[in-house]
């Protein structure tokens, strides 16, 4: 009898263990649950982040849509480094009733660095980022925090003293019964970015070549170019700087057999250059001396030419959680002939205007009066159609406006990958 109660008890006792057990687990996933509903939301603004794998490795804050929804508005802009990476400046924009938090992180990423490692930076860096608020929310009881003390000393001893050099090569063939196409193209830079000074130089070189075949005809279409570009730039101060920039350049399409334009510069930025990710409103002058030799006369019956100019442009850059607008207007002429002279504009648009409503437009052109290396004589059939050469035209421009409406779900927390994703998820593979 005796054995016959233990043995019950016994059995009493396993089936409630399990029962337990297998509660436990549910009553957890409730848990996790209801702190998620009360984590921040958050809404990332980066164009050119892959936001699926953000979603994935940062699961606990709530993902939106609409600016207006979120308690976090991170903003993300990129600037070209020295030693040709990118500088990620991540701006932490407090809403509702975070409203009085605000902060900003960097991240570098280095020229070597793989998009899977770009990304892996990025997301450590948001993960800091985000536990200024997390803190200040129950799903924080969840958060564990570790630190790592080594350190890679490699890294820390630059033996190039900032010099970054580049070379490429590539070559594009395309061919079909009537056509076929080749072109190659090479081309060499090397910079050095340091606080004070900045020196980069690059040199390039292309040939395009275009067959038509018309009946027992072949077209040929044949251009190509070299050029040169070099900048030296010192930094005065936050506002100030001075440059000097050296051209080279060679061109059948624009009649250049070598031209050489020796011209020193200064800038003025209105906003501290350190600001140049969020905005910016800069002034730069330049002055220069063109010395050119034609490849065929020009429409001034000129071989060689020897001449001063001069230019002025004005860039107006902002972006903040509304959109962004990025604006340059430059003009110049040249000293021996006022009239020979030249308007350009550009601008590029992004406004969010309400909820899931945004405009955009992009677009420039400019006014043209100074080709002073147009070939003498009129262009042929060919040469029209092919533009093989460079023609008369007293301004160009290009234009592009569109709208889009998003409405529906405001969570986007889900990443689901199959058959492709819509987030820039998934593997992908860039060919620079």
């Amino acid at each position: 009898m005796n054995k016959r109660k233990i043995y019950i008890f016994l059995c009493i006792s396993a089936a409630f263990l399990i029962l337990t057990v297998k509660t436990y687990p549910q009553t957890d996933q409730v848990d996790i649950e209801a702190l998620k509903k009360e984590a921040p939301k958050v809404f990332i603004d980066c164009g050119m982040c892959d936001i699926d794998y953000i979603r994935t490795e940062i699961t606990f804050v709530n993902y939106v849509r609409d600016r207006k929804e979120a308690q976090i508005h991170i903003l993300i802009t990129t600037q070209s480094t020295g030693s040709g990476g990118r500088e990620y400046t991540i701006s932490f924009i407090g809403q509702g009733e975070f409203n009085e938090i605000n902060d900003t992180h960097k991240y570098y990423s280095k020229l070597t660095d793989t998009q899977d490692e770009i990304r892996e930076g990025l997301v450590k860096a948001l993960k800091i980022g985000v536990m200024s608020y997390v803190a200040k929310t129950s799903i924080s009881s969840r958060i564990k925090i570790s630190y790592s003390s080594k350190t890679d000393m490699a890294d820390k001893v630059d033996k190039w003293n900032f010099w970054v050099f580049r070379l490429s090569g590539n070559g594009y063939f395309n061919a079909e019964k009537s056509y076929k196409s080749r072109s190659l193209s090479s081309s060499f830079a090397a910079s050095r970015v340091t606080p004070d000074l900045k020196i980069s130089m690059s040199l390039s070189t292309s040939n395009n070549r275009s067959d038509f075949i018309y009946t027992d005809e072949t077209i040929e279409s044949i251009k190509e170019s070299s050029r040169f570009h070099g900048l030296f730039v010192k930094s005065l101060n936050a506002h100030w700087s001075i440059g000097f920039f050296l051209s080279a350049a060679s061109s059948t399409y624009e009649n250049i057999e070598f031209s050489l334009v020796p011209a020193p510069a200064i800038e003025f930025n209105l906003f501290p250059y350190s600001q140049s990710t969020r905005r910016q409103l800069c002034f730069l002058y330049k002055a220069g001396y063109n010395a050119v030799r034609y490849r065929e006369e020009t429409i001034y019956n000129k071989t060689s030419e020897n001449l001063w100019n001069e230019s002025l442009s004005v860039t107006f850059d902002i972006r903040e959680k509304w959109g962004s607008i990025s604006t340059t207007l430059s003009g110049s002429h040249y000293f021996h002939d006022f009239s020979k002279n030249r308007l350009t504009f550009f601008n590029i648009l992004n406004l969010r205007l309400f909820k899931g409503l945004s405009f955009f437009a992009f677009g420039g052109g400019s006014r043209i009066h100074d080709q002073l290396s147009l070939t003498k004589g009129l262009a042929s059939l060919e040469e029209l159609l092919l533009r093989r050469r460079q023609l008369e035209t007293s301004y160009n421009y290009f234009f592009s406006v569109g709208l889009s409406f998003t409405f529906g779900s405001i969570f986007t927390n889900v990443v689901n990958p199959r058959f492709g994703s819509s987030g820039h998820g998934g593997m992908s593979i860039i060919i620079h």
